[in-house]
């Protein structure tokens, strides 16, 4: 039974030069089989668009993060499967009468557990081989096909076929590739010897066959399932309306600024008293400097929120909302032992109302745990710590939080001069809380300044400040320079009427991708409070992509390794083993005075097509702006305290998968399209804004 692998022609760059209405395109092109793996998992049709439109919103905003490493529709799936489970566990929604008529051809599938369901939906439905289904749900392959097996298996009862095989267990996990005539023929062999003489094996093999062709009989049904008429117009509805909603809230945040600030000229002579006895007040009772400096600027409230689970207490101290983010910060307490512990907010931290109060379109700001804290070196069983979750929609609101996982940072046996993020653990518990908060509105200026770098220009747009954070937004003209494009600026420093701020190691992202002006940010502390007269940005590197097209072919007939020359380094491919998986080694060890950091290529088989699944991993070191080596690979290094770090990749280790999983993948050529380069720099650019 083969399964045929889909494919994606299309072009990355393509979908890049047109930004949204491209990416909606794709969409329109792939509606149906996409359509069907949504009802897959959700049960009626406005959970669907409302899938459709996630999606796409959520592709358009990562699409800078995009690498040619899986296809663009791999790519797209993962995402797609992502919000599937969202909504899929979103229990507000009721089944609609609309998806009653559809119900026979899912029900089996939605009895089944999630991990069996993806695997089934995807290699059978969807049809994606098994090596990327696995990597898409982030298994091996072995544990892939223990779901499919399981899955099988839990569709056998469902279907009238008895719940259980009575076939020998050792054999099972072979059934799989067998089926699907991938079985190494050892073990094909193997089996039907068996199969011949033992009766229950016989008997449970076909009742898995029968099964699986069920599932194929399935999927036929499902291909009749079409998209219903206006179905993506009503998504590019609500498109076209998010972008309305978001024009007129940004020309009612700058009203709103205009009527502030005449409120305040009204009541600036009643501020000079208050403010100097607030300020005194916090400084005698709140030691915490960091809540102090927002509760001084009436900023907040001390809130002191406290829930207790298997001997850790965590206090909430204050949480300041405002329109990039909402700041909760906190400390733990661990009242039986020595142990320090910091919230992450990707494991174990649940907004349970997140959908109703919360915007669920803006970037996640991630803070790590600040060690060198004073308040962090007094007591060994104490941590302070911030973590931020994304703003409000409305001006008020009350946070459900639910914490079920904290991440151990120190215990009595550490050294806490430097924190290892290796063997890090996570303790379990149960905190509940109830946050209230208020929004606070941040001031944007608009900012005139222009640059070149590297031959591109740069324009420097706003410069956005808000209680928590300042946020300067830039724009890079990557459409106009042909063969060159900024993947990243780093910006170092920024000055503000002579105070000056250094931008966050994490906090630099692009926002927007337009036909000619990619738009970009970079996140500092903030300077509420602060009338900027004149601006300073210093510029730290920048990251390139450049186009350097070159062919290379692979001579299967010559010995190996087999060298080439290319953008001043040799590069030696050092083995090309044909098979199942066909796998591809090529290597650069040498990083002095390297031109490239990594290259970008794709490979060709011998009917000249470009191979579309490829699972790729890389090895590299990092280097430091000095030239120092850090090997990653054997002594995992601070990011944090390596100054402007560059990556270089020094192996590629690709392996090709092909469509057909019978037949192994020959490759004719390497085809590479150009390169990665970091150059420093040292350029201050200076805005007035008077």
């Amino acid at each position: 039974m083969m399964i045929p692998a889909k494919q994606d022609p299309i072009s990355i760059t393509t979908i890049r030069e047109n930004g949204a209405e491209s990416i909606v395109g794709w969409f329109e092109q792939h509606k149906q089989s996409f359509y069907i793996l949504g009802w897959c998992y959700l049960r009626n049709q406005q959970q669907i668009e409302e899938l459709f439109y996630r999606s796409i919103i959520k592709v358009k905003k990562e699409l800078p993060r995009f690498k040619n490493e899986a296809s663009f529709e791999m790519w797209v799936t993962s995402i797609f499967i992502h919000i599937c489970r969202e909504l899929s566990d979103d229990t507000s929604v009721q089944v609609s009468e609309e998806s009653e008529q559809h119900k026979d051809l899912f029900k089996a599938l939605y009895q089944l557990k999630q991990p069996e369901k993806e695997a089934v939906v995807l290699r059978y439905i969807k049809g994606i081989s098994k090596e990327e289904t696995a990597h898409l749900l982030q298994f091996s392959v072995e544990k892939l096909k223990e779901h499919l097996f399981s899955g099988i298996q839990s569709l056998k009862k469902e279907l009238g076929y008895g719940s259980s095989f009575n076939g020998c267990k050792e054999y099972h996990k072979d059934y799989i590739d067998y089926l699907e005539r991938t079985l190494d023929r050892s073990k094909k062999i193997d089996l039907e010897k068996h199969i011949y003489h033992c009766q229950d094996c016989q008997e449970d093999l076909g009742t898995f066959q029968d099964v699986m062709l069920t599932m194929v009989n399935l999927t036929e049904r499902i291909e009749d399932f079409h998209v219903p008429f206006g179905f993506m117009e009503n998504v590019k509805a609500k498109l076209a309306e998010r972008d309305k909603q978001r024009q007129q809230k940004h020309k009612k945040r700058k009203r709103i600024g205009i009527a502030l600030a005449s409120v305040l000229a009204l009541l600036v002579g009643i501020e000079v008293f208050t403010r100097t006895f607030t300020n005194l007040y916090y400084t005698w009772i709140e030691e915490d400097p960091q809540l102090r400096a927002f509760l001084q600027q009436g900023l907040g409230e001390r809130l002191n929120l406290e829930a207790e689970s298997n001997g850790i207490k965590i206090r909430i101290k204050s949480a300041i909302a405002d329109d990039m983010q909402t700041l909760v910060m906190y400390e733990i307490e661990d009242t039986a032992k020595d142990n320090q512990y910091f919230i992450d907010y990707y494991e174990g931290v649940a907004v349970e109302n997140k959908r109703e109060i919360m915007d669920q379109e803006t970037y996640q700001t991630q803070y790590f745990p600040d060690i060198k804290l004073d308040e962090n070196n007094k007591a060994k069983n104490v941590f302070h710590g911030k973590m931020s979750l994304r703003p409000l929609i409305t001006d008020h609101g009350t946070i459900k939080l639910k914490i079920t996982k904290l991440l151990k940072l120190f215990d009595p046996s550490s050294d806490r001069n430097r924190l290892s993020y290796e063997n890090l653990e996570y303790d379990t518990g149960e905190w509940n809380f109830e946050i209230p908060v208020t929004k606070h509105p941040s001031i944007e200026y608009a900012l005139d300044g222009k640059t070149e770098v590297e031959g591109v220009q740069v324009r420097f747009d706003k410069l956005k400040i808000a209680p928590t954070m300042t946020i300067l937004e830039l724009a890079v003209n990557n459409g106009e320079q042909q063969g060159k494009r900024i993947e990243n600026l780093t910006v170092g420093n920024l000055e503000v009427n002579n105070k000056k701020l250094k931008a966050d190691k994490y906090g630099s992202f692009f926002t927007n991708q337009h036909t000619d002006w990619d738009i970009f940010q970079t996140r500092f502390d903030s300077l509420f409070g602060e009338k900027p007269k004149e601006v300073s940005v210093q510029l730290e590197s920048v990251n390139l992509s450049i186009d350097d097209r070159k062919n290379i072919p692979l001579n299967l007939s010559r010995g190996f390794p087999q060298p080439f020359e290319y953008a001043g380094s040799t590069i030696s491919i050092d083995k090309v083993e044909i098979g199942r998986p066909t796998t591809i080694v090529i290597s650069n060890h040498k990083v002095e005075n390297r031109a490239y950091e990594s290259f970008q290529f794709n490979i060709i088989d011998e009917d000249d097509n470009q191979i579309e699944s490829m699972q790729m991993g890389s090895e590299g070191v990092m280097v430091d702006k000095n030239g120092t080596k850090y090997d990653l690979n054997q002594s995992p290094a601070a990011y944090e305290e390596v100054e402007q770090p560059r990556y270089f990749a020094t192996v590629e280790k690709i392996k090709l998968h092909g469509e057909d999983t019978t037949e192994s993948v020959i490759p004719k050529r390497l085809e590479i399209h150009g390169y990665t380069t970091t150059k420093y720099l040292d350029d201050v650019v200076k805005i007035s804004l008077d």
